[in-house]
């Protein structure tokens, strides 16, 4: 097999559409050959269609537990985006790699498979373990399957390194996300005799109680320091709902999710949120209609948050790899939370590219970012190597 820079490896993943609407599985097939042309061999564990996978490969001595590098493959989508270049075509100018998943976060893969020959050569006194997932983009739903394969390891891991885009400074807390699909049900009738329950009416006052409770705790003192914005989060993404001008709709659904700080209670947004919508949304629907109307809200997704460890073996080790003596937090959420919390590998994240070109048109990584993450896998197999 060719031996990539870590550019060149990453011009072959950006060619690959991983929309997380679309399969991976040609990546996933990619990775796997590659590694295999190094003699290691992967555990690919797919989804209930299997359309997309997960990959886990590990090697090196088996009788340690090892450090994990992590990663998603899926990327957001570029529809209705201007870009300037072809997304899924890789674009080199002026000190900058161009392309959809770029930044976020193929730059971390790249640069860990083009790393592989080195690792493989090298006598390795702890394995090391490769996790790279699916449908982290959609709430990380994809993740918790690999993650259930780690938890039946006998050794687990002593550290997961998430590669997002941190532009290489350390991370070892973040926010959690709640995604959550909020369904309105009315009663159709006619626009003029007022005898419905307009299901749109009632869901722009959900969402005018979810602004209203965003600007409380906008307001509310700082308990934490680092987040920025330092408050939990409300934000209303989609709402939907109706047909025409002159008939009541029937149906609404709003699509929304908040983002608790760690240490905080994580509920105290959805416990306000359900106690509006029992004890004051529905008792009005069913004011204008003892029979209809009814409001049911489902959790698309939970990601959890990622709590500091100061001076925990993990975070102390990717300090030392990023040649930096101090961490720092984030408002977005990574998969590190469910690698610590749900599979009991302590988790810190640290990745090439900022998470500002993130999901926008003419995405793009820093070279220089690059190179600070091939410098950070040099020390890293200075640490594993006998």
């Amino acid at each position: 097999m060719k031996k990539y820079s870590s550019i060149e490896m990453l011009s072959q993943l950006i060619q690959f559409d991983t929309t997380s609407s679309k399969s991976n599985m040609q990546l996933i097939d990619f990775v796997e050959d590659y590694l295999k042309s190094f003699g290691i061999s992967s555990t690919i564990i797919r989804d209930k269609h299997e359309e997309k996978a997960n990959l886990l490969a590990t090697f090196g001595p088996a009788d340690v537990k090892g450090i994990m590098l992590s990663g998603h493959t899926d990327v957001v989508p570029v529809l209705g985006q201007n870009w300037e270049t072809e997304p899924f075509t890789m674009t080199k100018k002026d000190g900058r790699l161009y392309g959809r998943g770029t930044c976020d976060m193929k730059g971390f893969i790249a640069c860990v498979l083009a790393k592989i020959p080195d690792f493989v050569k090298a006598d390795l006194k702890e394995p090391l373990h490769l996790a790279f997932s699916y449908d982290e983009e959609t709430g990380c739903t994809g993740v918790h399957s690999l993650v259930d394969v780690v938890n039946d390891m006998s050794i687990k891991p002593r550290a997961c390194i998430v590669g997002e885009p941190t532009s290489m400074k350390v991370v070892n807390s973040h926010k959690g996300i709640r995604h959550l699909l909020t369904k309105v049900y009315g009663l159709e009738n006619h626009s003029s005799t007022d005898r419905g329950v307009n299901a749109v009416s009632y869901a722009a006052q959900i969402v005018n109680f979810l602004d209203e409770l965003q600007e409380e705790f906008r307001k509310r003192p700082l308990l934490i320091e680092g987040f920025d914005p330092p408050y939990a989060t409300i934000h209303v993404g989609r709402m939907a709902g109706g047909h025409v001008q002159n008939i009541t709709p029937n149906y609404c659904e709003v699509e929304w999710d908040y983002r608790p700080i760690p240490g905080t209670d994580e509920d105290e947004i959805y416990n306000r949120y359900y106690e509006f919508i029992e004890g004051t949304i529905i008792p009005k629907m069913r004011e204008k209609s003892a029979e209809f109307g009814d409001v049911k809200t489902d959790y698309l997704a939970k990601v959890p948050c990622l709590f500091p460890e100061t001076g925990a073996d993990a975070e102390t080790l990717v300090k030392h790899l990023a040649e930096q003596n101090s961490t720092t937090v984030v408002s977005y959420g990574t998969e590190a939370g469910i690698f610590h919390q749900k599979g009991g590998v302590p988790a810190v994240v640290c990745g090439p590219g900022s998470i500002l070109q993130a999901h926008k048109a003419n995405e793009f990584v820093e070279i220089s970012q690059l190179e600070a993450c091939d410098k950070f896998l040099d020390r890293l197999l200075d640490v594993v190597k006998k």
